[in-house]
């Protein structure tokens, strides 16, 4: 289904048998396709509705940067929910969609009864950290908007965090290249400008500290960057559950698919 919000039309995908609604949200160059491999199973006991972020696979892009701001993005999925007539969801997300699930769930508590974040973090705690990453950001940004989508999904591709993807299996990488491609060099560009992690607020402390849902904090074990964030979420959350998924980096849904598809069922069902 396509959603209008302030002119952005959203592609939303929903399916699934169940009755109680399970949010999906995708990482960065990555699209609701990302979590299709789990549709039967999950789509047996929850309604999935599972949208494009902003700027990526076949929602619009805009040229306003604050449309992309991660409040902007947030309010705008609630909106989307509305529209719906959906009220209270589960809510998961990957990476920069874990940060939208969070960030989410922090404005819009009321609206959230669990929260599972997949290789996540609150974002970086002091100025200093953020100033320097949005320089970086900045640098990438331009970097698509110089060399094209191209060079830069190849860029992507080689950088440390998804070293671990290099072990799938030809096909695989191949179908994830070509999802990735498919994405709109203009989405990217304000994407990073406007949802990356050095332009979004610090949910260190005191936010952390009064989300009273229940949250899952999934890690993949060579993944020691994250790792180490859960385990600091982990000491400020009220309520939270961590798991690290061995033998996986950063996108443990691709890597580990049926350990992490079978940890997600097995926390929700029954909530």
């Amino acid at each position: 289904m396509v959603v209008n919000i302030d002119g952005i039309h959203y592609h939303v995908e929903v399916c699934g048998d169940g009755v109680f609604p399970l949010v999906l949200l995708h990482g960065f160059t990555g699209d609701a396709s990302t979590w299709l491999p789990f549709y039967d199973n999950w789509g047996k006991h929850f309604k999935l509705i599972v949208p494009d972020i902003i700027g990526h696979g076949k929602t619009e892009s805009s040229d306003q940067i604050n449309r992309y701001q991660i409040e902007s993005a947030a309010s705008d999925l609630k909106r989307i929910l509305d529209v719906m007539g959906v009220d209270k969801v589960h809510l998961l997300g990957y990476s920069m969609g874990g940060r939208l699930a969070l960030t989410f769930t922090l404005l819009f508590p009321e609206r959230v009864r669990s929260l599972i974040l997949e290789s996540a973090s609150p974002g970086l705690s002091t100025e200093k950290e953020r100033e320097l990453r949005r320089m970086k950001d900045a640098e990438l940004a331009q970097f698509i908007n110089e060399k094209g989508i191209s060079s830069f999904v190849d860029y992507w591709e080689g950088i440390p965090l998804f070293s671990t993807m290099k072990r799938l299996p030809a096909t695989l990488k191949k179908k994830i290249r070509d999802q990735r491609l498919s994405n709109s060099a203009a989405g990217l560009y304000y994407s990073l400008l406007g949802m990356g992690t050095g332009s979004q607020p610090s949910w260190w402390g005191a936010p952390l500290e009064q989300l009273t849902c229940e949250v899952l904090l999934l890690t993949g074990g060579e993944d020691k960057k994250f790792c180490d964030i859960a385990e600091n979420m982990l000491r400020e959350l009220k309520n939270a559950t961590w798991i690290v998924i061995e033998n996986s980096g950063h996108a443990i849904h691709v890597e580990e698919p049926e350990k992490f598809g079978t940890i997600v069922s097995d926390f929700l069902i029954d909530k």
